[in-house]
């Protein structure tokens, strides 16, 4: 029986790391045209750029900041048919710097989706593979809806102010509470779990449109400031969004996912103070996965045996001991991953352990 309609993830989401040059250079081996990158220098404390197709590239956005987009004809400069290319900016192409880029494939710049209360921009959708892109204009309307044009229920929503006053990311995550609708997390930050009306009105999304509130973060701007929302379904053999508890120990907690990791995020919902935390398998090809870059923050990358795992055939094996990390004992945290491949494709053939 296959457990999975996506034999190939790498078709649609694919880590690619590189070397600056310091001059202008292309990326290849993407494996196709990226329309969402998430680039990190690596070597040096600078932010995280966050780049699409549907606001164009040199226009950044960072993880680790409430600052609005920019734009920078030194950073990402183009989308490529097998990656990108990138202008010389210090913190898109250092010098003998290691870089990292994760990359998603939508559908480029999109068009408008007019399923919610307001039209969107643009949504660039990959239905495939569960990836949306859309870009609003905020109303300032508790109960507007947007459209997301998924066809499945969103798991994830990372929403992004991008315009007007500078302001918190807002993450929507569906196995955060038992009411993950009336809660929120920011990615910027390190704050708990938070509870507010205002951000996605107690309401959960749907397999068409998600709900907003009217706080100022997802739909402010008295009808003149603009949002990105990236929104993610869960396609079984490639993605998945879900939590565990930690127990404390370096024979950690398993989280069994269906797959072999390519890319995993967490962050711990229960408490304040703990990082988000990201590995992925090109930077660690090996287990123990040890490289871990932290999204709220400019920090360089982190490579430390006691923030570490494992990345197993159908999931992940924690090798931490500690809290603030991602295994504290009787801690709770989310998480976000993409395979590299799947347990079982449409071959019956179950994937290998690292």
């Amino acid at each position: 029986m296959a457990y999975t309609t996506i034999n190939k993830p790498s078709l649609h989401f694919n880590t690619k790391t590189y070397t600056g040059n310091g001059g202008t250079q292309s990326i290849t081996g993407v494996g196709f045209q990226p329309d969402f990158c998430w680039n990190k220098n690596r070597s040096v404390a600078t932010s995280h750029q966050l780049f699409d197709a549907v606001r164009g590239a040199t226009k950044r956005i960072y993880s680790d900041s409430t600052a609005s987009e920019d734009t920078n004809t030194n950073s990402l400069t183009s989308f490529d048919s097998d990656g990108f290319s990138v202008g010389s900016g210090s913190s898109a192409n250092g010098n003998g710097n290691n870089i990292v880029s994760w990359n998603w494939k939508a559908n480029g710049q999109g068009s408008s989706n007019t399923d919610g209360s307001i039209n969107t921009t643009y949504t660039s959708v990959n239905t495939t593979a569960g990836f949306s892109i859309s870009k609003y204009v905020g109303n300032d309307t508790a109960g507007a809806t947007v459209g997301h044009g998924l066809g499945a229920v969103p798991k994830m929503i990372i929403v992004k102010r991008i315009s007007g006053s500078a302001q918190d990311w807002i993450v929507y995550h569906g196995a955060n509470t038992s009411a993950p609708e009336t809660d929120y997390l920011q990615l910027n930050g390190t704050a708990a779990t938070g509870d507010s009306s205002g951000v996605w009105n107690d309401t959960a999304p749907t397999s068409s449109v998600f709900s907003l509130g009217s706080a100022s973060s997802v739909n402010g701007g008295g009808g003149s400031d603009s949002f990105i929302a990236y929104c993610f379904a869960e396609k079984t053999g490639y993605s998945k969004f879900g939590s565990y508890v930690g127990n404390g120990n370096t024979d950690g907690a398993f989280i069994y996912i269906g797959f072999k990791p390519a890319f995993f995020l967490l962050k711990r919902t229960d408490g304040a103070g703990d990082k988000w935390r990201l590995w992925d398998n090109e930077r660690s090809p090996f287990n123990v996965v040890d490289d871990s870059l932290a999204p709220n923050e400019s920090s360089a990358e982190y490579d430390d045996v006691s923030v570490s795992l494992d990345f197993l055939s159908n999931g992940c094996k924690m090798r931490m001991s500690g809290g603030g990390a991602g295994n504290g004992s009787g801690e709770t945290y989310i998480y976000m991953a993409f395979a590299e491949a799947p347990l079982v494709g449409t071959n019956n053939v179950p994937c290998t352990a690292r």
